[in-house]
């Protein structure tokens, strides 16, 4: 009889989401005998996760099993697969101090999670956790794949494939897929009738190509009308939040030609054009909601308490299929049946207009060899000169932590875009010391305290 993989999530207390994925995995017939081993640090959350799951084997009828770990290495023992999604510091107090710390010195953020001071310090207190899991894997699943789906994205891959080339590893995010829905949306096309292609760094890629296809067969650049749509105040059409209107990446689009597949939230801080102090009516204007995830962090909490209880209290789970890829590539790689997902992964010349150590975000190929990126060949230049800008920002925190040179993390944050848009060097070097300060026994040893400003 065929064996059935071994699926281990760590950071298994991220339940929402695990409740997606799992539920996606067991919707295949392929997967649906699967051992769900779950691994948290947080008693409480393990055991909410464990009851989802074994609701989730009840409602489907399938075979699966689930096991929960509080010991990361005995979880990772002999799996296939290993999901990864989880916080280090949670919202409080890491959140609140990647906010307000910039704060004080007049740099305002919104969500704070992939770039800037707020990405910076997240880096830096998250590697070194995917570091011990990738030193698990090495000892008890070497050939397992790695679906990483922690922020920031693009530094972690980047750090990962730096320090564990071994390691298959895959980072996934879903604001490809997502972002061409809300696309589709906004033009009134089924999502079904669009062909895209997108290609960059992990939230600044851009779909070099968005096309509907025509009766006859052929496809159609929907570009034009996205412009047009825009200008004629038709779209961006009102989404799932109402405080974030989406208006800056139609801007941009109107100045590179290109839509980027990552929020107006998110992008607004990855440049220097949009959050600036005294230019409220910028603000205003592209309708940029400061200080959006610690309200949706806030939210969320408060959100969970009713649905913990109302798991805890049915007898069963209504699963629905969500838009992640995690179900699609174990399928593929358990069965053989080729899938594509856009992924993050070491570039390796993939994008030749970017650097070949980078962490790109391209078309994969999926099948039972594992997740082979595609070739794209060189971006629009204004799409290369723009990414560079955030890659410095990642190249300088991957080398803070390869070497564990402090130093680097100040030249990250001088690097980055919005900061070196709003504070001068004296601001940036006290803000990153204050920081390092607040965060304290989150960072790891050598990042700790900050240090005091040489004078030249």
């Amino acid at each position: 009889m065929a064996r059935n993989p071994k699926i281990t999530f760590i950071g298994a207390g991220s339940t929402v989401f695990m409740k997606n994925i799992v539920g996606d995995v067991l919707q295949r017939p392929a997967l649906s005998g699967a051992t769900i081993a779950l691994m948290d640090i947080n008693p409480q959350r393990l055991e909410e996760s464990a009851i989802v799951v074994n609701k989730l084997i009840s409602t489907l009828g399938v075979k699966a099993k689930a096991e929960t770990y509080s010991d990361q290495r005995k979880a990772l023992a002999g799996a296939d697969f290993v999901v990864v999604a989880f916080q280090i510091g949670g919202y409080e107090p890491c959140t609140v101090t990647d906010f307000e710390v910039p704060k004080k010195y007049g740099l305002r953020q919104t969500i704070a999670d992939t770039l800037g001071v707020g990405g910076i310090m997240r880096g830096l207190r998250t590697v070194p956790h995917l570091w011990k899991i990738c030193e698990d894997m090495l000892a008890v699943c070497p050939e397992a794949i790695m679906l990483q789906y922690v922020n920031p994205m693009a530094i972690n891959t980047w750090a990962i494939a730096e320090k564990y080339p071994t390691i298959r590893q895959v980072g996934l995010c879903h604001s490809v897929q997502g972002t061409a829905m809300e696309l589709a949306h906004d033009l009134d096309i089924p999502y079904e009738d669009i062909r895209y292609r997108s290609a960059g760094i992990n939230h600044m890629a851009f779909y070099l190509k968005f096309e509907h296809r025509q009766p006859d067969g052929s496809y159609k650049d929907l570009y034009p009308d996205l412009v047009r749509a825009y200008r004629e105040g038709r779209a961006p059409k009102p989404g799932w939040n109402p405080r974030c209107p989406n208006k800056v990446r139609y801007e941009m689009l109107t100045r590179l030609g290109y839509f980027v597949t990552e929020s107006s939230e998110h992008f607004a801080e990855y440049t220097p054009y949009f959050i600036k102090e005294g230019r409220e009516d910028l603000i205003e204007k592209f309708g940029i909601p400061l200080d959006e995830y610690p309200k949706r962090c806030i939210e969320q909490i408060e959100r969970w308490k009713g649905q913990a209880e109302a798991y805890r209290s049915a007898d069963k789970i209504e699963v629905k299929q969500s838009k992640e890829y995690a179900s699609s590539i174990i399928n593929s790689v358990w069965t053989g049946e080729p899938s594509v997902i856009y992924g993050n992964v070491r570039n390796n010349g993939c994008i030749t207009s970017l650097p070949s150590n980078c962490a790109a975000e391209v078309p994969c190929l999926v099948d039972a060899s594992g997740i082979q990126p595609t070739f794209i060949g060189n971006l629009p230049p204004q799409l290369t000169a723009l990414m560079r800008t955030n890659i410095n920002v990642q190249e300088l925190t991957v080398q803070a932590l390869m070497t564990e040179n402090r130093e680097h993390i100040y030249h990250a944050a001088m690097m980055d875009p919005h900061t070196a848009a709003e504070l001068d060097l004296d601001q940036i070097w006290s803000m990153v010391d204050e920081l390092l300060a607040a965060h304290g026994d989150w960072l790891p040893a050598w990042a700790r305290t900050g240090r005091k400003v040489q004078a030249a």
